[in-house]
């Protein structure tokens, strides 16, 4: 299972952005 960590590390972005996003978008 991928986390969010996982992914903002693998985009090179921060946590924050990548939890705003999956939370927007949701």
């Amino acid at each position: 299972m991928t986390t969010i960590a996982d992914v903002a590390r693998h985009a090179g972005v921060s946590v924050a952005t990548v939890s705003h996003v999956m939370n927007h978008t949701r």
